[in-house]
């Protein structure tokens, strides 16, 4: 996930109040006492949770020397790389050997570059401005910077009712969008996108915070390319929202509702590789279609098409590992 650090080492308690309530990952500053009576967030200072010299190294770019000397540091931990001409930050390189930098910026058109390039941009910002504005953008856009993944097409093979079994509603700290959902599957090859209940219809209220996301075995994708098992799940974790364009975002966990409840199996399959997931068994649980619509799990048949994703099979504690398993 990445990170959104404001640097107030010129101590200005107006914007470290903006800093916090747009929910920055941690603030720099002088003495971290003037953070910490405003309110619990991580510090980078000499009595921070982070210590400069530390913890984290610092470096400003102005030659070869110093980009090898960056590259070196970040084996040991984060760095924030500065220079004194933003743009002449040979970042590419950086970014390209080590996933510990943090780019210093003074603007969102800085930061939105750094958090893009090569795709997969840095590990995070740390932004100097005295725009409460810039603030407010730019934590915004870090919020929203999830890598995108790769949706394919599943044709559906087979929808069919099941008994009862336990199933896991997702309740987030985010009210969530139409196209919005959670990638969840049987096995870690395979995911479908299960989409979250923002849908109105005659028999219950929408609850645009939740996904429906299926029977407490099933995976869930999860920041980092990782999975967890749903009943593994609890309030305080962090699970990847991801929407139809493949766009996604970290959502925080607010509460987990398990309930016994009739249960329906949907199976798929995309250039040869199978996905099945195990859901509730009611028309207000939903996939998303090829036009980004909800599909209700009542409504599909055999021939249809939603959306899923394709993942490389095998996981170690929610690690893709690479190794011969069979999962059926």
């Amino acid at each position: 996930m990445k990170q959104c650090w404001v640097d107030l080492t010129c101590w200005n308690k107006d914007l470290a109040t903006v800093a916090l309530e747009s929910g920055v990952d941690a603030i720099v500053v002088d003495t971290a006492a003037k953070v910490n009576v405003l309110a619990r967030v991580t510090t980078i200072a000499p009595d921070g949770d982070l210590v400069p010299g530390v913890n984290i190294s610092m470096v400003t770019i102005q030659d070869k020397a110093s980009e090898e000397e960056c590259l070196e540091k970040a084996k040991l931990g984060p760095v924030i790389v500065s220079t004194r001409d933003w743009t002449v930050i040979p970042l590419e390189n950086l970014v390209a050997q080590s996933d510990r930098i943090y780019a210093a910026v003074t603007s969102a058109e800085e930061a939105r570059l750094a958090l893009t390039i090569l795709e997969q941009g840095v590990a995070g910002v740390v932004l100097t401005t005295t725009d409460p504005e810039v603030i407010r953008t730019v934590a915004a856009m870090v919020r929203g910077a999830g890598a995108k993944v790769p949706l394919v097409p599943f044709t559906l093979t087979a929808v069919r009712q099941l008994g009862m079994g336990d199933r896991v509603c997702i309740d987030t700290c985010s009210i969530l969008a139409e196209g919005e959902g959670m990638l969840v599957g049987n096995t870690s090859s395979a995911f479908f996108l299960v989409h979250a209940e923002t849908i109105e219809n005659p028999y219950v209220a929408p609850r645009p915070f939740r996904v429906n996301a299926g029977a407490v075995h099933a995976y869930v994708m999860t920041p980092g390319n990782r999975t967890a098992y749903l009943s593994d799940l609890r309030a305080g974790d962090q699970v990847t929202v991801t929407a139809a364009d493949g766009g996604t975002e970290e959502v925080i966990i607010g509460r987990l509702k398990i309930e016994k409840r009739p249960m329906l199996l949907v199976e798929g399959e995309a250039g040869g590789v199978k996905a099945g997931l195990v859901l509730q068994n009611a028309e207000t649980i939903r996939l998303v279609g090829l036009d980004g619509k909800a599909r209700s799990v009542v409504d599909l048949k055999p021939g249809d098409q939603v959306l899923g994703m394709v993942a490389e099979g095998g996981r170690h504690f929610g690690y893709a590992v690479k190794e011969q398993i069979c999962e059926q």
